[in-house]
């Protein structure tokens, strides 16, 4: 090997390493490996150069599937933001009688969203979902997460925009290929179309249902039965909080249970104030009313789901004399010091409103639940109140004498329900004319993130803070990684070393470049394990070598990273589980390690059959 591909090697090498035994963030490991190839000099024939030219440092932004995961990004705010995934989840999920029954509806529905849609926003979205539906149901949430992020692993297996990982190694196709097509020596069973949107989907279908009929086999006995860490905390506050069932509110006419107010995780349906009479206790089968006032007891996190529920408003009318629209509002902790000029009086007779330009929707004291309505409640100093208002009552109390403390509760903003059947159908119309070709995937995702803000479904500003940048820089700097092996002739060192183990079989290698790629992706991460191996694979096919078709190799390479499920650090899906499920290491390698190795068993065999080796 060359001192070009003696760097890369090294720098691959302490990447791994920083990515094991450290607790950098991942963006921060990519962009330090990255620097070192940019800055240290190498001496070659021609003399003194850089592994990584400066103009390449960026190629990785520009690659059309980094810039397709960016508007992905815009697209799941918009569902966010109207309650659209929460809309799709709640007729999805129902009462299971059991926890296979319980696993599957989370997965197979999970599996076919994360089909066409990122899985990483998908995650994201459903996480709290399935949090609250677990405590509902009593089932551990640690025997439901990883199967949620399995499920969107392998349903993102199975079509181009499933998963992030999937349009890297399709942007990946197209450029070189183009630039094949360009010099005249295109690459054997690649296009400069790329992939097919549901091509993949030949092999990912086998393989996602082998994994989620595994999991629902084995998820009772290989997944482990841990608390969550908010149900390890002791004391937690609560307060007092009314909720008026609104006019035309899809709750009139259910009982309490049916409406899925019996047993809200945190919460507690003390009573029922109809037209002055007090119904309580509640019992299950009571039916809901227009214009019912309920009181509950419960933490903050349990107020903000209240929030969230369609029909369900907070009780006092001083909500809707508020300056500012309901979508550009939150719910901020304020505790109420000596010096509050409110003090000693009651909500309503303080004006609280008026004074302060925010509601009161609920209040805790001492850990002692208040039984009177809010606007009854005279505040005393070291109360916490929860008020809904905008976001700069933050900025312009946090100094001020009346409250010791002031904090916004993270994703109180109320969803615009109304808008949640737009979001969804500017979901389903994107993945439809991509599906149909229309248009390229990222023209279709540009426009439906556009649509988003344009119908209101999302706000510019919440669209914008809806792009992780940190994982975008990951994949752009995983491709800098990438050139740089192809650059440096690593990838081809790499390539003819998988040939001298495989000999002249191409199923041999295809098995080598399958488990080179399944075990970078579970050290480091997916996206980067893609582009690492793919330069590999393409020395190992051409022509001066196997001579064979490079389609076999790509697909493997797909299945192999996107299906990334053995430990958490591999996927950002499992590591966005794993504190939530209060799981551990091991956890993931109990589950993920036999499945790894039937899904590598059956990839082999199927994939020549689907793209044969003959060129």
């Amino acid at each position: 090997m060359g001192p070009d591909a003696w760097l890369t090697l090294v720098v691959i090498g302490f990447t791994l390493w920083a990515f094991v035994f450290t607790s950098y963030a991942a963006d921060v490991i990519m962009i330090a490996a990255l620097t070192l190839l940019v800055v240290i000099p190498v001496r070659g024939e021609a003399g003194w150069h850089y592994v990584l030219p400066a103009e390449d440092v960026l190629h990785g932004l520009a690659n059309e599937g980094v810039l397709t995961i960016g508007f992905l990004f815009i697209v799941a705010a918009g569902l966010r933001d109207t309650g659209g995934m929460a809309w799709i989840a709640q007729r999805l999920l129902g009462r299971p009688k059991s926890l296979p029954e319980a696993q599957a509806r989370i997965m197979f529905p999970v599996a076919l969203i994360s089909a066409f849609m990122n899985n990483t926003p998908l995650v994201a979205m459903m996480l709290p979902v399935i949090d609250d539906w677990s405590k509902k149901c009593r089932l551990a949430a640690s025997k439901l997460f990883i199967p949620l992020s399995y499920a969107s692993i392998f349903g993102g297996a199975c079509t181009l925009i499933g998963t992030s990982t999937n349009l890297i190694i399709n942007g990946w196709v197209i450029d070189e290929a183009k630039l094949a097509e360009q010099a005249n020596t295109p690459i054997a069973g690649i296009s400069p179309d790329g992939l097919g949107m549901f091509e993949v989907a030949l092999i990912g279908l086998p393989v996602a249902l082998m994994g989620l009929g595994f999991i629902m086999l084995t998820g009772r006995f290989l997944l482990p039965d841990r608390k969550t860490a908010s149900e390890t905390m002791g004391d937690p506050r609560e307060y007092t909080v009314e909720m008026l069932v609104e006019p035309g509110s899809p709750l009139v006419g259910k009982g309490v249970e049916e409406a899925g107010l019996r047993s809200l995780p945190g919460a507690y349906l003390a009573e029922i104030d109809r037209a002055g009479q007090v119904i309580a206790p509640v019992g299950p089968t009571e039916q809901l009313a227009e214009g019912d006032r309920l009181v509950f007891f419960g933490v903050v996190e349990s107020v903000v789901d209240l929030q969230k529920i369609r029909g369900l408003a907070p009780a006092t009318d001083q909500v809707f004399k508020l300056d500012s629209p309901r979508n550009k509002r939150c719910l901020i902790e304020a505790v109420v010091s000596d010096s509050c000029p409110v003090r000693g009086r009651t909500i309503r007779e303080a004006r609280f409103r008026t004074v302060y330009n925010a509601a009161v929707i609920a209040v805790h004291r001492n850990g002692h639940r208040i039984n009177r309505k809010i606007g009854d409640i005279a505040i005393q100093a070291g109360d916490t109140l929860l008020i809904e208002t905008t976001p700069t009552f933050v900025e312009d109390r946090r100094n001020s004498r009346d409250f010791y403390l002031v904090s916004q509760v993270a994703g109180s903003t109320p969803p615009r329900h109304e808008l949640a059947p737009v979001a969804v159908a500017v979901l389903a119309a994107m993945v439809a004319v991509a599906a149909m070709g229309w248009l390229s995937m990222l023209q279709a995702v540009m426009v439906a993130a556009g649509m988003m803000v344009i119908t209101r479904c999302t706000t510019a500003s919440s669209g914008r803070n809806a792009v992780d940048w940190s994982v975008l820089i990951v994949i752009a700097a995983a491709l800098g990684l990438g050139r740089a092996m192809e650059n440096s002739g690593l990838a081809e060192v790499i390539g003819t070393q998988l040939l001298v183990v495989a000999g002249d079989s191409p199923r041999l290698a295809l098995l080598g470049i399958y488990l080179l790629t399944m075990v970078l992706a579970a050290l480091v991460t997916s996206k980067a394990a893609a582009v690492l191996v793919l330069p590999v694979a393409m020395a190992a096919a051409n022509p001066d070598h196997l001579n064979v078709s490079m389609m076999p190799f790509v697909m493997a390479i797909l299945i192999a990273a996107a299906t990334t499920i053995a430990t958490p650090i591999g996927y950002p899906t499992n590591l966005m589980v794993y504190g939530p499920g209060g799981y551990r290491f091991t956890d993931y390698l109990r589950v993920g390690v036999p499945l790894s190795i039937a899904v590598a068993i059956l990839s082999v065999l199927l994939i020549p059959v689907i793209w044969p080796f003959e060129v």
